[in-house]
């Protein structure tokens, strides 16, 4: 099914129902009374997170929900029902926000966890709630209220430990792909990845973790080249950045470090905050360097980038140097687990 992180729906709460007017009619009782009843309450509607669906792709088909309306009240003081209240599942880590203000509404982070996104109507009061002793036949009733009635625009964040980065063909498919039980689309073109790809990593019985490959980034995406902004926004849900480079790229004129520094000017772009995340180097595709350059051509890099935080030599395609690359991965998550 393909990724779709943004959807646009339109949420409608059940109207209240109406008071009943009616008065008690039995023979050989001449003064019965007002016995309208009370409408019911509107059914509301609610955003339920699951762990079942993992894109807002259902909502291009169904785009309106309503919840049930209450009934009307009737005589013999009987109420009306509420109307039922609708819950709308969505996949964990979306965002609910106001369409025609842009506020933000809730962040479903957690499985189950449920959104008030629309308010139901309040019940209609009958002709007895009316009734006084200066007015003993009230003819008098209360309509419902009207539901809520939003437009919404839903935004799914994807919620990974580790979040892969780095340009179009730096090889997060392919490491993701080996480290994972995730069969992301690999190719020798840009752009094979065209949405977020979620795999677990698994290193023991109770050791294990989610990453995230990111769509590749391009210069000018943060001003919406190439796949644009549509998924630097999802960096931001990671705990770990892992910022993948072509130790050997396609283009012999663009060095490796320009390739960092041309993903880290569009993170800065799009969010400076981006750029305080935790973020390891990974030079990739060592395998296509002779074994007695492979460290002064990663010094290098290294050098040139001023790189003062963790580096890891691997080979994605090979499996090189991807153990001990989770491993580190999986020891930092668990020695930072309380800063989540």
């Amino acid at each position: 099914m393909k990724f779709v992180d943004e959807a646009t729906i339109k949420v409608k709460a059940g109207d209240g129902g109406n008071g009943c007017v009616s008065f008690r009619r039995e023979k050989y009782v001449p003064f019965g009374g007002p016995d309208g009843g009370d409408g019911g309450d509107g059914g509301s509607v609610y955003l339920v997170a699951t762990h079942d669906l993992n894109t807002l792709a259902d909502f291009r088909f169904q785009r309106h929900f309503e919840a049930g309306r209450g009934e009307n009240g009737r005589g013999r003081n009987m109420t009306g029902h509420a109307g039922e209240d609708l819950e709308v599942e969505v996949p964990v880590g979306t965002l609910a926000f106001d369409a025609q203000t842009g506020e933000l509404i809730g962040d479903l982070v957690n499985h189950g966890q449920k959104l008030l996104v629309a308010q139901g109507g309040f019940h209609g009061l009958g002709n007895t709630r009316y009734k006084s002793s200066v007015n003993r036949a009230p003819r008098q009733s209360k309509p419902g209220t009207p539901g809520e009635l939003r437009q919404l625009r839903l935004e799914l964040k994807v919620l990974a430990d580790v979040g892969l980065l780095g340009l179009p063909n730096a090889g997060k498919s392919t490491l993701i792909s080996k480290v994972s039980g995730a069969r992301p689309k690999v190719a020798d073109y840009p752009f094979t990845t065209l949405h977020p790809n979620l795999g677990v990593v698994r290193l023991g019985p109770l050791q294990s973790f989610v990453m995230a490959d990111i769509p590749g980034l391009i210069e000018g995406a943060a001003e919406g080249a190439g796949l644009g902004i549509q998924f630097l926004k999802h960096l931001a849900r990671n705990r770990l950045l892992l910022h993948l480079v072509d130790i050997e790229p396609p283009d012999p004129e663009q060095a490796p470090e320009q390739a960092v520094r041309v993903i880290e000017q569009e993170m800065a772009q799009f969010d400076p905050q981006l750029l305080e995340r935790p973020r390891w180097l990974v030079i990739n595709k060592v395998d296509l360097i002779p074994s007695d350059e492979r460290e002064a051509r990663c010094q290098a890099v290294i050098e040139a980038l001023d790189w003062k935080g963790p580096v890891f030599h691997i080979s994605a395609f090979t499996g090189e140097g991807t153990d001990t690359l989770t491993q580190q991965v999986m020891r930092y998550l668990e020695e930072h687990d309380s800063d989540t």
